[in-house]
């Protein structure tokens, strides 16, 4: 013989605005008042769509349909409301930020506008160089400077110097000085 329990009660999820009433209708179920309960949902719900056939005994394929969009629209509804709460509290912010902003005259528009300043250093006017000096900045020995002049024309060593030169500077022998000089 089987044994014909109520099944245990399922929890679901309604929207906010239905919970005082869900927890009416509960209150009336544990008082006995189901089957009038029963009656006057049906008789609720065929004030909406009277062509509607509603079986509304437990378990009941109408039941479980009209739970899932009622909780497909709750799980719409808690996501673009608080996307929505969520983007006006943010505005809400930036505005009132806006507002301190202005009230300390951070954005007054009497102020002269700051100056820019560029970021560029100035140029260093660069020194004539004996051989040590021009060696070490070449990241060359003394001697193989002093070779490369010898061996290359004046246009092919200042090809070479500007090639290994940190800043690209090209240098050029002057014999009456003595030193290198930079070219531009």
């Amino acid at each position: 013989m089987a044994d014909h329990k109520t099944p245990p009660s399922e929890m679901i999820r309604v929207p906010n605005a239905l919970i005082p009433v869900v927890r009416q209708l509960s209150k009336l179920h544990r008082q006995g008042h189901t089957i009038a309960l029963l009656q006057a949902l049906e008789e609720l719900v065929s004030q909406f769509d009277s062509k509607i056939d509603i079986d509304i005994t437990a378990g009941s394929k109408s039941v479980k349909q009209l739970e899932q969009k009622l909780e497909n629209l709750e799980s719409r509804l808690a996501a673009s409301g608080s996307s929505v709460d969520t983007k006006l509290e943010a505005i809400t912010k930036k505005l009132e930020q806006i507002e301190r902003a202005v009230a300390s005259g951070r954005y007054n528009n009497t102020r002269p506008q700051r100056q820019v300043y560029s970021h560029q250093q100035p140029q260093v006017e660069l020194q004539p160089r004996n051989n040590e000096s021009l060696a070490q900045r070449l990241a060359v020995s003394p001697q193989s400077l002093i070779a490369e002049r010898k061996k290359l024309s004046t246009k092919e060593f200042i090809s070479w110097s500007r090639n290994r030169d940190p800043m690209s500077t090209g240098w050029e022998w002057n014999a009456k000085t003595e030193r290198y000089h930079p070219v531009k």
